[in-house]
């Protein structure tokens, strides 16, 4: 993608293991493509729950020294982009929490669409929040809950919001994992020397040489409990089924962009279902041109599938600086157009006098595309075919995506004509709708494509405005 559109966030735990913090760390790693403004972990020691977050990635917030020094049989551990709730370090987390049944950790991914209702409900009930973040209704609903035990209080949490959530919550008892009922987001379970590890993508499973035992399902709720102290046991397990959607909503952009190539989601791997949607936009935007080449990282997969198909040479023809975040990071305009020129540099001897194919997975609003055909153009390049491997994207995203309003998407006021000439492209080509679901549609329940048909399986009415945000959360 061109820098325009914020991920959603990473969360991996795992219970019953004597290096669970290690491992948590390593997971996260794996995980750092989902977020990069903050991390955080939370364990278990002595008994009781620690945590330890920061701004910045997991190198920056953990160094090795400090992770030494965190030991225990538990862990969880979260990375963050914020989507609702402002970039500061009270919104980091894993959230640690005290109220009267004892503490307990919590790690969110995704976005709650009534978020801002419940806030001003439980606020004139008396509750204070110490957070901007969306997340926080979850445990002050816990706190109100008439339920005697976490794991019945979270699910009657979960009767009450909206929206996405693949979520995990950490106790000094065990963990409990849950994905809301439509499974926006990914979360699989897997199992390492007895215990059990909690990952939202397979690639954390296999940074920690975890096995994968399956995906958790939409409306699931998943609880491991550890044996009591001095008890020889392993780790107990136990699944509630939860109201599960008639339709499943996957977000379709963990296979366009978000989850990283290495991946497997409800057994399709990510690579291979990026690839097939290159070959198919190969067929639909054919074109004379000496090769193709795609943006760094998440769109390579897809560019080598549409080059197989096109018979046309696949080449590096942009240089990625790999110690910078992505380039979104930056508030404003002008530095993430600072970053990317500073992360991205063309080879200029492969590309003079060329006609270039450039393949992406999307364009937002439009400007970084525009820079990065400009810095083609500079290098020499001949002419620059731009093809997008997803549909034009017209709508915001309220779960779980930090994109722009619709006023600011290119696609939601121009044409591709217009888009085309606003890029500075000479050719321009989409995926359509129906190229995604005939890839993807026949190996998943479902997806959510309100993104590019504005088809919003969770409503959305009364949600605040861009400018109200800050002001209610």
């Amino acid at each position: 993608m061109s820098g325009e559109i914020r991920e959603e966030c990473g969360v991996f735990a795992v219970a019953g293991h004597p290096r669970a913090v290690e491992l948590c760390y390593y997971g996260l790693y794996a995980l750092q493509h989902r977020g990069q403004e903050s991390a955080g972990i939370a364990w278990r020691q002595g008994g009781r729950l620690r945590v330890h977050k920061g701004m910045g990635l997991v190198s920056d917030v953990f160094p090795p020294e400090r992770v030494v020094s965190m030991n225990g049989d538990m862990a969880l551990g979260h990375v963050r982009y914020s989507t609702t709730g402002e970039s500061r370090i009270e919104n980091a987390q894993p959230l640690l929490v005290k109220m009267w049944r004892g503490q307990f950790a919590l790690a969110h991914n995704g976005n709650l669409t009534n978020a801002a209702l419940l806030r001003r409900e439980l606020e004139r009930e008396g509750s204070i929040f110490q957070t901007t973040s969306d997340s926080e209704v979850i445990p002050h609903l816990v706190a109100k809950s008439g339920e005697k035990e976490l794991l019945g209080a979270l699910q009657s949490a979960f009767e009450k919001v909206c929206g996405a959530y693949s979520l995990i919550a950490l106790t000094p008892h065990g963990l409990i994992a849950a994905k809301d009922p439509r499974g926006f987001r990914p979360l699989c379970l897997g199992e390492l020397d007895g215990a059990y590890v909690v990952s939202s993508e397979t690639c954390g499973l296999d940074a920690v040489g975890a096995e994968f035992i399956r995906e958790i399902d939409p409306g699931e709720t998943v609880e491991v409990l550890l044996p009591r102290e001095g008890e020889d046991a392993r780790p107990s397990i136990r699944t509630v089924a939860g109201p599960k959607s008639e339709r499943q909503a996957l977000c379709v952009f963990e296979f366009i962009y978000f989850a990283r190539p290495d991946s497997d989601i409800y057994g399709l791997n990510v690579h291979r279902a990026r690839k097939r949607l290159g070959r198919v936009l190969a067929k639909k935007g054919p074109v004379e041109a000496d090769l193709v080449m795609g943006v760094p990282d998440s769109s390579l997969s897809a560019a080598s599938g549409f080059a197989e198909e096109a018979g046309i040479p696949f080449e590096t023809g942009l240089v990625k600086n790999r110690y910078i975040g992505r380039t979104f990071i930056s508030p404003e305009q002008s530095l993430r157009e600072l970053a990317v020129k500073i992360k991205l540099n063309p080879l200029r001897s492969l590309l003079k006098d060329k006609r270039v194919v450039l393949v992406d997975d999307s364009i937002v609003r439009g400007t970084t595309s525009r820079y990065i055909v400009g810095l083609l153009r500079s290098a020499g390049a001949k002419e620059v075919h731009v093809r997008i491997s997803s549909p034009p994207y017209k709508y915001p995203c309220y779960y779980g995506i930090d994109t722009s309003s619709k006023g600011e998407l290119a696609a939601a006021s121009q044409t591709v004509e217009e888009i085309r000439e606003a890029i500075g492209a000479d050719s321009l080509v989409f995926l359509d709708m129906g190229d995604l679901q005939d890839i993807l549609g026949t190996a998943i329940d479902g997806f959510c494509y309100s993104c590019f048909a504005g088809d919003y399986p969770v409503p959305v009415e009364g949600w605040p405005k861009e400018d109200e945000l800050n002001d209610l959360f």
